[in-house]
Formats: structure tokens, C-alpha cells, sequence
């Protein structure tokens, strides 16, 4: 079997290109959640909330919001785990649902959970019943009748009705069928997913993998564990070496030889170019960490910085609040990983100022 030869440009550049990140920009957001593969939720919006920043990076000023609120409320998209995908995507889950906690000699963990989803099986119908009566329902209108509380030393201790809709989600018994302000609407599964065949597990992962790496470009076999969605291809698309980088990695050959003409772009920290600190030290030399959970006075870059994309190469982190309640976009700082050229200046500021339109607040330089 072959193995491509990569440099590290080339190696940036397919990540770049299959990320929609070049000029070539999608047409619209469903075009945006078919090549990302999936949209990460997370409702920290210091700048904006992730899955919206993500979606402004690809198409620019013309997203609306409001497209992705919709579209999750018509089930036109799905949410999954924390991602929003294509409806069409759910199954490639359900052999894997069906199976829960998991196919063969169980772990401990799994082991842990089946037990405390078996203790409290009179809750768990409860949940399925008023759903069927009356859903789909916000969490809080829902019954907590366990009769064993869920025990953590985080912040799930004792929230038993989030923990138990989390592992009937898991086992394709409930799905979110939308939100209702920043709370998710919860259903029965047979009611917002397609009735599509369910795939044997094997070749429904097998898909996951291929879908993973066209929408990565290039991935490591073996990558980091991560909750929702994971960070390698396995054994999908062909094997790459990558100079001056260790081990081998595995590429979309489709994405070979085809034109590059980059951009500058704003990435959301929580981005899937960026995601895998350890993918984007070895192919991009980029030096980054979300510094949100450090004490302030050991942060380098800022609460919340944004990486700046520019061709194929990540060259600086912007630090940028958006203050809504007095309606002002606010730049602390452009950190330069090397001093920008003239053109790299002016497409930053010019990113920058795009962002503050989009976002409809008045932009503040330091």
C-alpha cells in the first residue's frame, strides 16, 4: 500500500481545505455541517457562542444565527452529544445505542452505570412516559424519581434526572428536539430521529471514521480520547508520513493535488482545526492553550483568545470580549507570533472588523 510523502505545508493545507477554511467559502450552513462532519455546542459566548463563531468563520457576515436555531428546532439539523449534525448521520449511532453500555466484557465504569440506570428503572419509564404524554418538555419539567442518587465528586453530584436523560440519550431512548432559550427540549428518540435501517456496529464505525477524516483532511490513526466525537480515523483513508514529524498519520487522498488559495480567519478556540493541541503542534508549530480555567495573571494570550488563521499557517491570538449590555466588541490585544507583514496586518484588522459587524457591536482597539 502506498504511503504519501508530505511536508508540513502540504500537511496544513489539507487540514485547511477540508476544514472549508480556503476562499472557496460553503454556500450556506447545511454545506458547513456536511464538510465540518459536525458543530460543537458549548454556550461559553464571550465572543460569541461556538457553534455560531465556527459558522461565521466559514461563511462570514451573511450567517445569521437565527439559521442554526431554526434549523434545530424543524430537526432540519440534529444535536447529538454536544454536536449538531445531519439528520442522516444518527444511523450511524443506533447499533451502537442498542448495544449500551457496551458489546462484550464491560469495564468498570460501564458496569457502574448499567447498574444505577437498572436501580432507578422506575424514573427512567417515568421520564419516557411524560415525554410521551406531553413532549417534548425542558429538563425541569420532568420527574426525578430515582431511588439512588447519582454520586460524583464534580458537578453532577445529585442531579439524577441530567445524568439519567444523558445515558438514555446514549441509549436512543430520548433525543433533544430543540431548545427553548438555552434550555434543550427533550422527546422520545422514535420521534425526532429518521426511521432509517440502523447499520451493523462495525461498518457504521467504520463510516464515522471515513466521515471524520474527509471533514480533518489528515489524522493520526490513534489520536487523544474526547468526549462526543472522537480525534482519529482509525483505519479509514491511506497511510501518510509527514517530514520532520514522528509516526505515521492517515489522509483523505481525495484532497490531494488540489488548488490552495488561503485566507485569514478567526477561529473559535474550541474550532476542530484547532481542537487536537497536540495535531496542531506537530503540523502547524502553533503554540496554544485555552487559558479561560488558568488564574488570570498566568494567562499569556487571554481569557478566551482567538486563533488568526492565515493561508496555512495559525500566526497570532486575538484577545476579544464581546460586552452586549453596553454594546461594544472589545480588543485587549492582537498577539503577534511573529511581527505581522503589512498584508497580514491589514487582512487581521480587516477579519476584526468583520467580526464586530457580525456580532452588532461597536469595536473598541487598544
Amino acid at each position: 500500500m502506498t504511503v504519501h510523502q508530505l511536508s508540513r505545508r502540504d500537511a496544513r493545507r489539507l487540514a485547511v481545505r477540508a476544514q472549508l477554511l480556503t476562499q472557496e467559502r460553503p454556500a450556506d450552513l447545511y454545506e458547513v455541517v456536511r464538510g465540518l462532519n459536525v458543530l460543537q455546542l458549548d454556550q461559553t459566548a464571550y465572543v460569541a457562542p461556538n457553534a455560531d463563531l465556527i459558522a461565521w468563520s466559514r461563511l462570514g457576515s451573511s450567517y445569521d444565527p437565527a439559521e442554526l436555531s431554526d434549523a434545530l428546532a424543524s430537526l432540519e439539523l440534529l444535536e447529538l452529544r454536544g454536536f449538531v449534525r445531519l439528520p442522516e448521520s444518527l444511523v450511524l449511532f443506533r447499533a451502537e445505542m442498542a448495544a449500551w453500555p457496551g458489546d462484550g466484557k464491560l469495564l468498570d465504569w460501564q458496569e457502574f452505570r448499567r447498574d444505577w440506570v437498572l436501580a432507578n428503572e422506575g424514573c427512567r419509564l417515568d421520564i419516557l412516559e411524560r415525554l410521551r404524554q406531553d413532549g417534548p418538555l425542558v429538563m425541569r419539567d420532568l420527574p426525578d424519581t430515582c431511588v439512588r442518587p447519582w454520586q460524583s465528586t464534580g458537578w453532577t453530584n445529585n442531579r439524577n434526572v441530567s445524568q439519567l436523560l444523558e445515558f438514555m440519550i446514549q441509549r436512543g431512548e430520548v433525543a433533544i428536539a430543540g431548545r427553548d432559550g438555552r434550555d434543550r427540549l427533550w422527546d422520545l428518540a422514535s420521534r425526532v430521529y429518521p426511521d432509517d435501517p440502523v447499520l451493523p456496529a462495525e461498518k457504521a464505525i467504520r463510516v464515522r471514521d471515513e466521515q471524520r477524516l474527509r471533514s480533518m483532511g489528515i489524522l493520526r490513526a490513534k489520536g487523544p480520547a474526547c468526549p462526543g466525537e472522537p480525534l482519529d480515523a482509525g483505519e479509514a483513508g491511506e497511510r501518510a508520513v509527514v517530514a520532520d514529524v514522528r509516526g505515521e498519520w492517515r489522509i483523505d487522498p481525495e484532497l490531494l493535488d488540489q488548488p490552495f488559495t488561503g485566507r485569514t480567519a478567526i477561529l473559535s478556540p474550541l474550532d476542530r482545526l484547532v481542537y487536537d493541541r497536540k495535531r496542531l503542534t506537530e503540523l502547524f508549530e502553533f503554540d496554544y492553550q485555552l487559558e479561560m480555567y488558568k488564574p488570570a495573571a498566568k494567562r499569556r494570550w487571554g481569557y478566551f483568545a482567538l486563533p488568526i488563521l492565515h493561508n496555512d499557517r495559525l500566526i497570532g491570538k486575538l484577545d476579544a470580549q464581546s460586552d452586549r449590555k453596553s454594546g461594544i466588541f472589545q480588543v485587549h490585544a492582537i498577539h503577534e507570533d511573529e511581527p505581522f507583514t503589512k498584508t497580514q496586518t491589514t487582512a487581521v484588522h480587516r477579519e476584526i472588523r468583520d467580526l464586530a459587524d457580525w456580532l452588532r457591536l461597536q469595536l473598541i482597539l487598544p
